[in-house]
C-alpha cells in the first residue's frame, strides 16, 4: 500500500496480533538482494525520513507502538529488520553490530539516496546506528541511542535468563518468554501482555545472529566519542542494564561532547519504546524537532 496512506488507517493502539498485521499491511514493503538472500525494509508516512534499527533478536516490530505517532508528526518512517533478524538474510561473515553498517548503508543508498536521515537505534540496534553515523557524517542529521549497551558502564549481566529452546512451543514456551520478559525488557508486570510474548517469541525463533558479544564491550562509547553528530539518549528508568547507575551512564555520554539530551523514562524498563509508547514519542518528537 502507498506511503500516503491516510493516519486514520493506523490502528491508534497497538494491543493485538491484529492490530500488528493492519499496521504490516499499511506499510510499503522493499525487498532488496542480499548476499544469497534478501533484506527487508518497512516504511510508512511522507516527509523528513528517520530510519528505526530494531534490538538484538528483534525485528521491525519492536518499533509497532511508535510508528503511527513519528507519522503523524511528519516523518518518513523506515524500518529494516536488519541482516539475521527477522525476514532478513543473515550475513555470511560475521555475527555482530560491526558487520551490518555495510549492507544497511547499501540499502540506505537505494532507498533513501542522499537525503538527510536521523537514526534511532534500539539496544543492540544502537550500535550499528552509531557505527553508521560515523561512516556517513554528512548524511547523519541526529543520532537517538536508546537502551543502549556498550557504554563502558555494563558488566555481566545482572539477572539470569530462563532457557527457551528445548521446549515445544505452547503454553509451556510462553511462560518461560513471560519470565524472561519480565526479567529483561519490562520493568512492570502489566507490560508483560500477550502481544509483547508473541512478538518476543516470533523474533527469537528467527535470530540468526547468536554469537554476539560486542554489547559486552565499550564501542559505543568509543564511536560516539569519535563523531561529532548530535547525540539524543531515551532511556528506560528501570532498565535492567543499568538501574542504579543512572549517573554512570549520564557521565559517559557526556564524554562524547555531542550530547544534547538524556530523558528517563519514570517506570519503564529496557524495551522502553513498548513499555511506555507515549512517552517515548514525545520524547522522540522533542529529540528530532
Amino acid at each position: 500500500m502507498s506511503q500516503a496512506t491516510r493516519i486514520e488507517n493506523y490502528p491508534e493502539h497497538i494491543h493485538t496480533l491484529e492490530d500488528l498485521t493492519t499496521l504490516d499491511l499499511i506499510s510499503t514493503k522493499h525487498v532488496l538482494p542480499f548476499e544469497n538472500g534478501q533484506l527487508v525494509f518497512r516504511s510508512w508516512g511522507q516527509g523528513k525520513p528517520v530510519v528505526l534499527l530494531h534490538g538484538g533478536s528483534g525485528s521491525w516490530n519492536h518499533w509497532v507502538r511508535n510508528i503511527r505517532a513519528l507519522v503523524a508528526h511528519g516523518r518518513e518512517v523506515w524500518i529494516p529488520d536488519m541482516p539475521g533478524f527477522g525476514e532478513s538474510t543473515a550475513p555470511r561473515v560475521g555475527q555482530d553490530a560491526d558487520v551490518l553498517p555495510e549492507p544497511l548503508e547499501n540499502a540506505l543508498d537505494q532507498l533513501i539516496g542522499d537525503r538527510v536521515i536521523d537514526l534511532v537505534g534500539f539496544s543492540f540496534g544502537s550500535m550499528v546506528a552509531a557505527l553508521i553515523a560515523q561512516d556517513r557524517p554528512q548524511q547523519i542529521g541526529k543520532l537517538v541511542l536508546m537502551g543502549a549497551p556498550a557504554l563502558g558502564v555494563n558488566g555481566k549481566r545482572p539477572f539470569a535468563l530462563r532457557p527457551w529452546l528445548d521446549t515445544p512451543e505452547g503454553a509451556q514456551r510462553d511462560l518461560i518468554h513471560r519470565h524472561n520478559l519480565s526479567v529483561l525488557m519490562f520493568s512492570r508486570a502489566e507490560a508483560v501482555d500477550e502481544l509483547s510474548v508473541a512478538l518476543h517469541g516470533m523474533n527469537l525463533a528467527r535470530d540468526r545472529m547468536q554469537r554476539r558479544r560486542l554489547a559486552y564491550s565499550d564501542i559505543l562509547l568509543r564511536t560516539i566519542q569519535a563523531i561529532d553528530t548530535p547525540i539524543h539518549g531515551i532511556w528506560g528508568r528501570e532498565d535492567v542494564l543499568y538501574r542504579g547507575r543512572e549517573d554512570a551512564l549520564a557521565t559517559q555520554l557526556a564524554t562524547a561532547g555531542n550530547l544534547q539530551s538524556l530523558t528517563f523514562i519514570a517506570h519503564a524498563g529496557h524495551w522502553v519504546q513498548y513499555e511506555d509508547s507515549t512517552s517515548v514519542d514525545l520524547a522522540l518528537q522533542s529529540a528530532l524537532g
